[in-house]
């Protein structure tokens, strides 16, 4: 059986079934729809679920990670739109390794900021925060030299990303950072309206995103941000190890 449904207060369906159990999907989908209840397709799968016999349950927004996902309106909590929600399919398949290869070298660039804050004796973490395809603000972890401990690389770029703009919002915006964030930096982060979110390596201590805390992979306020963590974690994680080893 093939079926599709276009969200929204109005709906329309088109499916094909051969089997009796197919039917019932069908019936299903539209008996959901047609009470004017779904809200991005919640009441369909629920109907879907009664019809064969699955267990709700609830919707994190773990599924809604936003590494360009395939079919975003399948998702509740998927309120941004990818930027390939446009394209046919061989286009986005395309523009996915696009932005895989962006995110590389933004992360690059990021690398090159931490490496500077090694240098002076900071923990070796950097910040680019990207509008389209241009730098708008940078930054690396400066709480020892500024006398600040809220002078994280995240806090510095985005401080002078609002200075830069003329706005505290910061729509539209990716920011890179080589370390996952803390709580403090995943919090405005969110307050700052960054629409995406890439980070290094993760951290075990203190990520907030979802490694200790999930301010950010199951958000509970009324900003989400599609994020995607792992980018080039090899080369960020052994900056900070060594970084450390030296240290010791």
């Amino acid at each position: 059986m093939t079926f599709g449904v276009d969200s929204g207060t109005t709906f329309s369906f088109w499916f094909s079934f051969s089997s009796s159990r197919e039917f019932c999907i069908a019936g299903a989908i539209f008996s959901g729809a047609n009470q004017g209840r779904s809200r991005g397709g919640g009441d369909v799968a629920r109907a879907l679920n009664a019809c064969v016999g699955v267990a709700p349950r609830e919707r994190s927004a773990s599924d809604c990670v936003a590494q360009v996902p395939a079919h975003p309106e399948a998702c509740d909590n998927a309120r941004m739109e990818s930027p390939t929600d446009d394209l046919p399919q061989d286009r986005r398949i395309a523009s996915a390794h696009d932005l895989a290869a962006i995110d590389e070298h933004y992360m690059r660039r990021a690398l090159r900021l931490a490496q500077a804050a090694a240098d002076v004796g900071e923990v070796p973490v950097g910040a680019v925060l990207v509008r389209g395809d241009a730098v708008v603000a940078e930054g690396w972890n400066r709480p020892i030299a500024e006398h600040d401990p809220s002078a994280h690389a995240e806090m510095i770029a985005l401080r002078a990303a609002a200075q830069a703009l003329g706005n505290y919002r910061l729509p539209g915006t990716t920011l890179y950072v080589t370390l996952e964030p803390c709580v403090m930096c995943a919090g405005a982060i969110i307050h700052a309206r960054v629409s995406r979110l890439v980070f290094g390596a993760r951290d075990p201590k203190a990520g907030a995103v979802n490694s200790v805390y999930d301010v950010i992979a199951q958000p509970r306020l009324n900003h989400i941000v599609e994020w995607r963590g792992g980018v080039l974690e090899a080369e960020c994680g052994a900056m900070l190890r060594e970084f450390f080893r030296a240290r010791r």
